[in-house]
């Protein structure tokens, strides 16, 4: 059996075709800067990596020449995109709704529209993934793994915001979490690494990267995390404004005249790194220029740092101590200057 998953980010396609009777990984890559004209699609296949630039406007779009890769006669992997038997997307809000991996059908679906005001950048990925999937190989099964399932054990007195009451039984407005299958996911590959049992143990996992969250993993459960009501919450991201004062959006709406639709824009896709830094929304490009010394990068960078820094040591009083500390994502698991803090000589 052959099982291709998807991870539909706010830029980006992560994938990978696996067979399932031998565990190997048969093509994997990712399509980076979706939406732009310069997006790229890094292929890895026979333990070589192909590099093609492909503009792709939408998801949509990057899905579809992803699936030609694997039937490309130069690296082909499967003859035909029938030999794939089931499709494994990774879903982001699923609310309170949706507490567990499902069979995606028609209610998932709505759930998922339900929760786009919550997931702007996420959800709408992932409906589209969904649906050229459907297009491009009608009825092969699918399953969703949710990122807010994992954090459906965080208490109320953590999740709850110093609001009126009505908007969270009215709205469900509260702190949902995001990344909880990466969350999740390394918590559990440490406990096997280590050849220990999760129980007893104080964790926190660093989800670097585009988009990013720190948790706090306690006896193997989520008991905080950073993202909120949606993934615009915590540290300071590469688009993203992370946490604000609540005063800085009203004021700046009032100023500019702006709708919500548009302020979401702005926190959304115009701000966070890429915005002190004036560069484009590249981590790796904004760590370059930090260490050739521009000054906005490296205050950029510091930021981030002293942001993520920040949450783990919170973490730590709130768990009365941290055993272990795991980064990830692409930006926790390649750049290690910014694990260490350091500056590229």
């Amino acid at each position: 059996m052959k099982i291709l998953v998807l991870n539909c980010g706010s830029s980006s396609l992560k994938y990978q075709l696996i067979n399932m009777e031998t565990d190997e990984v048969m093509a994997s890559g990712k399509y980076e800067r979706i939406g732009e004209e310069e997006a790229f699609i890094t292929h890895k296949v026979n333990g070589k990596k192909y590099t093609i630039k492909n503009p792709a406007y939408n998801h949509s779009e990057a899905i579809e020449f992803t699936l030609k890769q694997f039937t490309n006669p130069e690296y082909k992997v499967i003859d035909s995109l029938d030999e794939i038997h089931a499709i494994g997307h990774r879903l982001v809000h699923g609310g309170e709704k949706i507490a567990e991996s499902v069979i995606i059908d028609e209610k998932v679906e709505e759930v998922l529209k339900e929760y786009t005001d919550l997931a702007p950048l996420h959800n709408p990925a992932c409906i589209l993934g969904i649906e050229a999937c459907k297009q491009v190989m009608p009825g092969k099964p699918m399953v969703g793994v949710f990122d807010t399932a994992f954090h459906q054990t965080i208490e109320k007195s953590k999740f709850l915001y110093p609001i009126p009451y009505e908007y969270y039984k009215k709205y469900g407005i509260r702190k949902y979490g995001f990344h909880g299958t990466s969350h999740m996911f390394v918590s559990q590959r440490l406990a096997e690494i280590e050849n220990i049992s999760l129980e007893g143990t104080k964790i926190v996992t660093c989800h670097l990267g585009q988009g990013s969250s720190i948790c706090a993993i306690k006896d193997g459960k989520s008991v905080d995390t950073s993202m909120g009501l949606t993934p615009l919450g915590g540290i300071p991201m590469v688009t993203r404004s992370g946490d604000l004062d609540p005063s800085v959006v009203t004021f700046i709406m009032k100023k500019e005249n702006l709708t919500p639709q548009e302020m979401e824009e702005i926190l959304n896709k115009q701000s966070g790194l890429s915005a002190i830094s004036g560069m484009v929304p590249d981590f790796r490009e904004i760590e370059i220029a930090s260490n050739n010394g521009d000054k906005n990068a490296e205050i950029a960078i510091e930021n981030f740092t002293y942001s993520v820094a920040s949450y783990i040591a919170k973490y730590g009083v709130a768990m009365g101590g941290i055993d272990y500390v795991i980064f990830t994502g692409g930006i926790g698991e390649n750049q290690i200057n910014i694990r260490k803090k350091e500056k590229k000589r």
